[in-house]
């Protein structure tokens, strides 16, 4: 949810702006002290004694441990971790069923025995990292072509990596910064065992939905809970009830103190990816392409999923956390859009490009060309990739069943083609295992309804040239009667319902599935899809690489003792820092740095699903019972401000006061400011955040976890 802004300007930037590389956050010691920072580098990160980086956990999937879709932190010293509610959203759901809804009701564990398993979720913490860009590079020439330079890079990584896990329980990464121009070696521990605690129900934790989602003032009630669990050896092991809870070596203490507009904070997490460096030539295609066809393409599905989750509770449950993804970047686009226009960053991208040109006029030709092979690549591609974005938005990622019919179809063949007995009976279990799971979220009449539209708009809207063959004969069959065609793909499909595929997998066939209409569609639509990603020439592809590298080069070269720079984000810990810090969002406009509970009691409505308010939290308002959580106003504060730089990934993060506190959970960024992930704006650019407060009074006075209360240090 959460976006990024930084820097790639002149060096009149301030150095504290940017997601800033444990290791070397020495060198912004001075800048951090005089922002109120009053601890030392080693407290935050060290490799001879326990610090905070020791609590800032990467939460991943077990297929890609080393990309972390969220942050937590853990603040207890039995592993507990708090999050943000929309990063166990997903969990949420798998755990829920119509009789027992934990996104609608919330849930909570009163004991350890009552914690939920999420099998595949990882948990990764930083054990230390290190600069290998000169063992990278003394690899590498300019004289090598770009496939020759990737496959050097990916051994000599896979080599420093295996070298630097020899003998441990850890696992290793190098990542490369600055497009290629640096390398680093991250070293983690990762845990396998990560279960569910508690989360507020979603009419708190999701409280405001689409409506308020990129916006402040906001009064989310944000967070959810987990917990790492161990072998008996203290060592990374899968679910077992013999577990234990992890002991860290660190934990925060959570803040129950007072905040004050001005107040030190900085941020660690796991930021994903942000295209800072990016050139005038990209941001055409982003905001023309990528931005507006994603914006328009995932409008036509939400409609429709609001439409039929707002009739059936069971659909509601299905597709939560399905429309919670769709709609999150679908308003993502259309505002940072708003905000690259409003803020001119095209004319600050030129600017940029017009300092690099003169600096290179004198220097090595490849920094001469890079500007020149970036813009013929994005130009010479911009037709291919509006087309991608068509038939990925609007064909394989709209509908469902139209991708994944090519998934299943791929393990149908394989099981058809194995002569072996007992390991065909394996792979039978083993695809029955991931139909289940997919058809335990899907509703025909939803994805017959979706894929209907989908189809139509596609087809309406996408370049001739480009159009799968199976749509237009559909079209000249159907006379445009998407519907029409649906109905008739899903009539004899073996994939149509999980009945059909059960039938279906009691003698799988491939030729009943190459005669299968919606694997036909799906397969041919695929296929021109990756035609299509084909067609950009391999050249296209390697000057916009080396472009790109060469331009980069230049601008570190341009400011090289100038001022500091930070490399994009690549869901590598970072950390950024800054303070509490209201805002003048337009002329007549003032937002002030916090919230508080009586915000979301006027934000009320019972006619509308996203500002529904639990009777529990409203009788707690009318009694003022907010335990030792006010403020010296005698508020409750939800959420507040601070001018950190952040992005997705770093949903979930905390925010920690100038001794290590935590004093909140980022989650969101400001729509103001919404070009952050291609450039900061110092003046509006916000990271919205959840008040620890507000989080310990759920704990202790809505949901009277005292257990969970009882295992932190607070501090008052």
């Amino acid at each position: 949810m959460i976006l990024t802004m930084l820097v790639l300007a002149p060096a009149s930037s301030r150095a504290d702006e940017g997601m800033w590389l444990l290791s070397l956050i020495g060198k912004n010691y001075a800048d951090m002290q005089k922002a109120g920072f009053k601890l030392t580098p080693e407290d935050i990160y060290s490799i001879n004694q326990n610090c905070i980086k020791d609590a800032i956990v990467g939460l991943g999937n077990e297929g890609r441990p080393f990309w972390h879709f969220c942050t937590g932190e853990i603040i207890s010293n039995r592993g507990l971790i708090s999050t943000n509610h929309h990063c166990g959203y997903g969990k949420l759901q798998e755990h829920s069923t119509v009789e027992h809804d934990y996104l609608r009701d919330g849930f909570w564990a009163y004991n350890m025995a009552q914690e939920l398993p999420n099998p595949g979720l990882t948990a990764s913490i930083l054990v230390r990292m290190e600069d290998v860009t000169g063992r990278v590079l003394e690899c590498l020439s300019d004289e090598m072509s770009e496939s020759d330079r990737a496959k050097a890079i990916r051994n000599v990584s896979e080599r420093i990596a295996r070298e630097a896990v020899q003998g441990t329980d850890y696992d290793a990464t190098v990542k490369p910064m600055f497009n290629g121009n640096q390398f680093f070696l991250f070293v983690h521990i990762i845990y396998k065992d990560v279960r569910l605690v508690g989360a507020p129900p979603s009419s708190m934790g999701k409280f405001g939905g689409d409506t308020d989602n990129w916006s402040w003032p906001r009064h989310t009630c944000d967070f959810s809970m987990f917990r790492i669990y161990t072998a008996p050896d203290g060592k990374p092991a899968a679910y077992a009830k013999e577990n234990i809870p992890l002991k860290p070596k660190h934990h925060l203490p959570v803040s129950a103190r007072e905040l004050k507009d001005g107040d030190f904070a900085m941020v660690l997490g796991f930021p994903g990816t942000t295209t800072h460096f990016l050139t005038s030539y990209g941001l055409k295609e982003t905001m023309e392409v990528t931005n507006k066809l994603r914006y328009e393409l995932r409008t036509v599905k939400i409609n429709i999923l609001r439409e039929a989750m707002n009739s059936d509770q069971a659909i509601k449950i299905k597709y939560a956390s399905k429309y919670a993804s769709c709609s999150n970047y679908w308003k993502y686009s259309n505002e940072q859009n708003k905000a690259l226009t409003e803020l001119n960053t095209m004319a600050l991208k030129k600017e940029i490009e017009k300092e690099y040109y003169d600096w290179a006029l004198d220097k090595d030709p490849k920094y001469r060309n890079a500007l020149g092979l970036i813009e013929k690549s994005y130009a010479d591609r911009r037709e291919l990739q509006e087309a991608l974005v068509y038939l990925d938005e609007g064909l394989l990622e709209g509908p469902e069943l139209l991708y994944q019919s090519t998934l299943f179809g791929r393990s149908i063949k394989a099981i058809c083609s194995e002569t072996n007995p007992d390991q065909r009976d394996a792979m039978i279990a083993e695809l029955k295992k991931e139909a289940e799971q997919f058809y335990k979220d899907y509703d025909q009449t939803v994805e017959q309804n979706v894929m209907a539209a989908m189809m139509e708009y596609t087809y309406r809207n996408i370049n001739i040239n480009y159009i799968p063959e199976c749509l237009k004969t559909a079209d000249r069959k159907y006379h445009g009667d998407f519907a029409s065609l649906v109905n008739h793909l899903f009539s004899r499909s073996i994939f149509a319902n999980k009945e059909a595929f059960d039938k279906f997998m009691e003698n799988p066939s491939e030729k009943q599935l190459n005669r299968d209409e919606i694997y036909k569609y799906g397969t041919e639509i695929l296929n021109k899809y990756r035609d299509i990603y084909l067609s950009i020439p391999q050249e296209n592809r390697d000057n916009l690489t080396r472009g790109t590298r060469d331009f980069v080069d230049g601008i570190l070269q341009i400011n090289s003792g100038k001022k500091l720079m930070c490399p994009d984000a690549n869901s590598t810990i970072r950390l950024t820092y800054g303070n509490v810090k209201a805002y003048d969002p337009r002329d007549g406009v003032t937002y002030h740095y916090y919230t508080t509970l009586a915000g979301v009691m006027q934000k009320e409505d019972p006619t509308n699903t996203e500002f529904i308010v639990p009777q529990r939290l409203k009788d707690l308002y009318a009694a003022r019972d907010f335990g030792t959580y006010t403020n010296s106003r005698g508020e409750l504060p939800t959420c507040f401000i601070t001018n950190n730089d952040i992005t997705g990934g770093n949903s979930g993060s905390p925010v920690l006061d100038a001794y290590g506190n935590l004093i909140g959970l980022a989650f969101d960024g400001n729509s103001e400011a919404m070009s952050g992930d291609i450039d900061f704006e110092e003046n509006l650019q916000r990271c919205i955040c959840l008040d620890s407060r507000y989080m310990l009074f759920v704990i202790d006075k809505y949901a009277n976890a005292q257990n969970l209360i009882d295992e932190m240090d607070i501090v008052r």
